[in-house]
């Protein structure tokens, strides 16, 4: 072979490596993982969940332990990166050729991941499978431009990429679909094996932090899992049901109530998203927030309470204030959806058998997180929505003049409308005790108010802009007001009565939980998205206590009813004025109201 030849020969073969290089880094493949790991870089920046090969703290603390940054990069979601690249690949093999081919394969799995996210980064809560079957309530709280939104940027998209599919390719759509069936078969027919195996192949399972579990294990792989558990819990409450036994639990607690009431009306008021802007650490205002009517009648006195949920989902936060055990999300995304108006023997419930008539006035609509069967199974005697959404049903509300504020009632329309409706009640002194149980809506995201009918007063004051919670901000100084008149005038006629006021939860933020942070809010301590406000008058008397838990308060109704012998009888901590770490030893109690109330 001459010298050309030689010289050729090696060109040819530098050229082939060179090729094979360029393919191996530059194919559609190598560009998926490196998007991957793009987009958990970009949503890591803005707050949310890490993972898909993202450094996080948890893997900065396993580097500090381990000293190996390879291993410990390596043995992130490994599960979770295999089912991704299968997917990835199974797309590409059935849809047709095309130059948006390798776009259009990736479109699903990133709108996926981009929902969770979304939903992280707005609630603070890992999504779960259980809680697609809110997607129709989102529906109905959603303005229509995020409608549009969504079907520009969600329907559209994916029905661009089912048009794609070539469905002639028979064979590949169903055997390429089998492993993933197989996958998700296994989580929802064999839960206790399925779970079992993952922890022994998986990476640990944090059971303190969802958001931890899911960058360790990937958002698909714990969605399986969770998915898995609940199942497995939907089995478990087999063995807590024994009606008879539960009915006969609460007739007694009914009866000693009755013996050793003191027959104290109680007026309960979950407020939506009833924020106190002042506990920004990072935010002044050109005017403070809080009406001074509410001013002069809390003072220093407002305490907090620990809720289950932030940003949305109120429905948890009434579960604990009502039911007196925590939301563990078992064997749903929202307990509310698992009644079925079987008797759970929840607080109103124990009131009503005590001799109570009890109420409850929702200023939303009915169908919103299956409200009435919930009430119903509580124990609530009667149930009232505005009869804009009941078609003419038995009701005293109406939601009044809500232009402007995306059809929200508000406060002080419901507050004035309640005060109306049962004074009767409270001034016919041979009628029996009333439990009167509110939910109001106002201050829902995104916080819009009707300047012409509420002003904004007041400018947050921050290096960093949140237009949505300086609109809260604004609006608090109106709620507070409303608060404080329907209180004011509560005492008037029922001075003796109990009063308790909670926040069911934070708002979401315009940039969710990057809002609180960036704000300080609470100067971010452990838990300080979950804190919320609660106000207490018992007697005619503003009372402040330790930290709570949401689910202490029916504990706290009760001991107040009964002059405080029902804390001498069973652990209160706000009665010892202190936080009690006790979520997990009511477990069994959580289980027990679910398996009944699932009936």
């Amino acid at each position: 072979m001459t010298n050309n030849g030689i010289t050729a020969a090696i060109a040819l073969k530098a050229r082939c490596v060179a090729g094979s290089i360029v393919f191996l880094l530059f194919n559609r493949y190598t560009a998926f993982l490196v998007g991957l790991y793009a987009y958990s870089m970009i949503i890591l920046m803005l707050g949310g969940l890490g993972g898909v090969l993202a450094f996080t703290e948890i893997d900065q603390l396993m580097l500090f332990r381990y000293g190996d940054v390879t291993g410990v990069m390596l043995k992130r979601e490994y599960w979770e990166l295999t089912l991704l690249f299968y997917l990835y690949c199974y797309f590409n093999a059935i849809l047709r050729p095309s130059r948006w081919q390798a776009v259009l394969a990736a479109l699903p799995l990133f709108l996926a991941y981009l929902g969770q996210d979304i939903y992280f980064l707005m609630y603070s809560n890992v999504f779960r499978f259980s809680e697609l079957a809110e997607v129709p309530e989102l529906f109905k709280v959603l303005s229509l431009p995020y409608i549009g939104l969504l079907l520009v940027f969600v329907a559209l998209p994916l029905g661009w990429f089912l048009w794609s599919i070539n469905y002639r390719k028979f064979v590949i759509l169903i055997v390429g679909a089998v492993p993933l069936a197989l996958l998700i078969g296994a989580a929802e027919r064999y839960p206790e094996q399925y779970t079992e195996i993952y922890r022994k192949v998986g990476r640990p399972i944090e059971y303190w932090s969802d958001a931890v579990s899911a960058e360790n294990n990937g958002r698909f792989m714990m969605l399986l899992y969770r998915e898995a558990e609940r199942q497995i819990s939907r089995a478990k409450t087999e063995a807590f049901r024994n009606r008879s036994q539960y009915d006969q639990q609460a007739h007694e607690l009914a009866g000693w109530i009755n013996a050793n009431g003191n027959k104290r009306n109680v007026h309960l008021v979950v407020m939506e998203s009833f924020l106190d802007p002042t506990l920004f650490k990072n935010a002044a205002y050109t005017k403070d927030p809080f009406h001074p009517s509410f001013k002069k009648l809390f003072g220093n006195k407002l305490g907090f309470s620990i809720s289950p949920v932030v940003g949305g989902k109120t429905a948890q936060a009434e579960f604990e204030v009502l039911c007196g055990v925590p939301a563990f999300e078992e064997l749903a995304g929202v307990e509310f959806n698992g009644f079925t108006g079987a008797a759970a023997n929840c607080l109103p419930g124990t009131l009503q058998m005590a001799g109570y008539q009890t109420m409850a006035s929702n200023a939303y609509n009915p169908s919103f997180f299956n409200a009435p069967n919930a009430y119903q199974g509580m124990g609530f005697a009667k149930m009232y929505f505005p009869r804009e959404y009941v078609n003419g049903g038995d009701t005293y509300l109406n939601k009044g003049d809500t232009s402007g504020e995306m059809g929200y009632m508000w406060d002080g329309t419901i507050f004035s409308q309640n005060l109306e409706f049962i004074t009767p009640f409270i001034e016919d002194n041979d009628g029996p005790p009333l439990f009167n149980y509110i939910l109001t809506i106002y201050g829902h995201f995104p916080h819009q108010l009707n300047e012409q009918k509420r002003p904004m007063v007041l400018k947050m004051l921050s290096k960093f802009k949140d237009q949505h919670l300086e609109r809260a901000a604004n609006q608090m100084f109106y709620r507070s007001q409303a608060v404080a008149d329907y209180v004011n005038r509560l005492l008037e006629i029922d001075e003796k009565s109990l009063v308790i006021l909670v926040s069911d939860h934070t708002p979401p933020g315009q940039y969710g939980r990057k809002s609180f942070l960036k704000l300080g809010y609470l100067n971010n301590k452990d838990e300080s998205m979950h804190m919320n406000r609660i106000m207490i008058i018992e007697d005619g008397k503003v009372k402040k206590f330790a930290t709570i838990h949401h689910y202490d308060i029916p504990a706290m109704v009760i001991n107040s009813i009964t002059n405080g012998a029902y804390c001498k009888e069973h652990t209160c901590g706000f009665a010892q004025n202190k936080l009690l770490d006790d979520r997990m030893s009511r477990h069994d109690d959580y289980m027990r109201v679910m398996a009944h109330a699932s009936e």
